[in-house]
């Protein structure tokens, strides 16, 4: 007769659920106050904008209004969040999130936010070839529900080149001292001329030009159907004029040199420009613009700003 090894079990261990996992979040605050805000920051997603693969970094949060809550459930938050993953990212989807967030968190939280970075590719063609190459565009999107009400921002850095209006008109005066000590004494033709403006004896000073960027952030109606980021960088770089460029033959830097030249401007310039292109759309709802200009002059940047607020805080 065989016989086999059993390990004993009791009754009530056999029958019984298993016990319920602690939650320490439900417990009561220690030291009881409402907290403004409460989530997680840098949380990575990848997702679509424009139909183009972005890898975001994402922060997401809920007020806790309930000050004798010990915290709020950031596993819900981190689950809600996920209803962007791998897919187009548009303002509905946005916004059905934060109902999420607040549904989750009926009678702890009022208000819920949601923000999104990341870098947008986009294909930008050369100025005059058929050349062509990819940009990455530096955004950030931030929606807010508080009280019913929902609101939008986003923003967008773009990078430019600007030359110094001063430098230009010291270059245009240093060629016209080199020239009169070229040809004071002696009559000369537009040959000759032509001649001299191509040899570097003749041009012996050229303007200064930096690298630049332009972060612009307006405010957008929740109702809107889709996110106007690639409308607003085309917005800006058209303000602008001298767009940083991707791939380039040299009849594209030739042009771009045009383009420099024809296009002067201190920062102050660069921002009342964009302020003028986004007044008639994007007042209603506010925006901000910031210029900066990496001098290849100074050590420093140059560096201006414009606020216009809602409408309504007028």
């Amino acid at each position: 007769m065989s016989s086999k090894c059993v390990s004993p079990v009791s009754p009530d261990r056999e029958t019984s659920a298993p016990d319920p996992l602690p939650d320490i979040a439900a417990s009561a605050a220690t030291h009881a106050s409402a907290l403004d805000w409460v989530g997680m920051e840098d949380i990575t997603l990848p997702l679509y904008l424009t139909g183009q693969p972005v890898i975001a970094r994402a922060s997401a949060g809920v007020s806790l209004d309930d000050a004798g809550a010990r915290g709020i459930h950031m596993s819900r938050l981190y689950g809600a969040l996920r209803q962007l993953e791998s897919r187009e990212l548009d303002v509905a989807r946005l916004c059905g999130v934060l109902e999420a967030f607040l549904a989750s968190h009926d009678g702890l939280s009022s208000v819920a936010e949601v923000r999104l970075a990341g870098e947008l590719p986009l294909e930008r063609p050369a100025l005059v070839s058929a050349a062509a190459g990819w940009k990455r565009y530096p955004f950030r999107i931030a929606a807010r529900s508080e009280s019913g009400a929902v609101s939008l921002e986003l923003e967008v850095q773009v990078g430019y080149s600007s030359t110094c209006p001063c430098s230009a008109a010291l270059a245009r005066q240093a060629i016209q001292e080199q020239f009169d000590r070229d040809f004071t004494r002696s009559a000369v033709d537009a040959a000759t001329v032509r001649e001299w403006l191509g040899r570097a004896e003749g041009i012996v000073a050229t303007p200064h030009s930096q690298r630049s960027e332009a972060t612009v952030t307006v405010g957008l109606d929740p109702l809107v159907s889709r996110l106007p980021l690639p409308d607003l960088i085309d917005r800006v770089e058209q303000a602008l004029g001298t767009a940083l460029q991707t791939a380039v033959k040299r009849i594209d830097e030739k042009a771009f040199a045009l383009a420099n030249g024809r296009n002067l401007m201190f920062c102050e310039d660069a921002v009342r420009r964009l302020d003028s292109t986004l007044r008639p759309e994007y007042s209603a709802r506010g925006y901000r613009i910031q210029v900066r200009h990496r001098e290849s002059l100074h050590a420093h940047d140059a560096v201006a700003r414009v606020v216009r607020l809602p409408s309504a805080e007028r």
